[in-house]
């Protein structure tokens, strides 16, 4: 997928299966699956998230679930399937919740790896996410993550307008 070809869109209900198998195979694999399709369908419903995804229906390259609380925005789930990784699929979906996370007016966004993946913790670093913390036992007691935070707003750019719709 050419990044100029990149289609990112929001999820819809025929979207779920798919997003849901992505997570058990790429990012929940070795533990028990969580982001089951009820799960997912209920993100998909809420009004606090978005779920994006790049691709067409049934043939999605990648997706990302992003919560939104007060000032902070939390990416929960982020993935890109193995045969679209390296061509833009997940810095083009970073780019837009980004965006949208910008407008809705969040301080930060927050994300957590594997602390053994270091292919996610260099992407997450090369676009701008600092290390803050490692939370021991956060998959499943099994497995340790490393907590990462992106500030959106520097000193020297103007606040958010508290006023704005979210």
């Amino acid at each position: 997928m050419k990044p100029h070809s990149l289609t990112i869109r929001l999820a819809t209900r025929a979207d779920v299966a798919d997003i849901a198998a992505m997570s058990r195979d790429e990012i929940e694999r070795g533990l028990g699956w969580s982001w089951t399709e009820p799960r997912v369908a209920r993100a998909v419903a809420s009004a606090d998230t978005n779920v994006i995804v790049a691709g067409a229906p049934g043939a999605i390259a990648g997706f990302g679930i992003m919560s939104y609380a007060e000032e902070h925005a939390h990416l929960m789930l982020f993935a890109v399937a193995a045969a679209h990784r390296r061509q833009r699929v997940g810095s083009g979906m970073l780019e837009w919740l980004e965006r949208v996370a910008r407008d809705a007016g969040m301080r930060t966004i927050r994300v957590e790896c594997r602390r053994t993946n270091e292919a996610a913790r260099n992407f997450y670093g090369e676009h701008g996410y600092e290390e803050v913390a490692i939370n021991r036992g956060y998959y499943q007691r099994v497995e340790d993550a490393v907590g990462l935070q992106k500030h959106l707003f520097t000193k020297t750019d103007p606040s958010p307008d508290p006023s704005a719709p979210r």
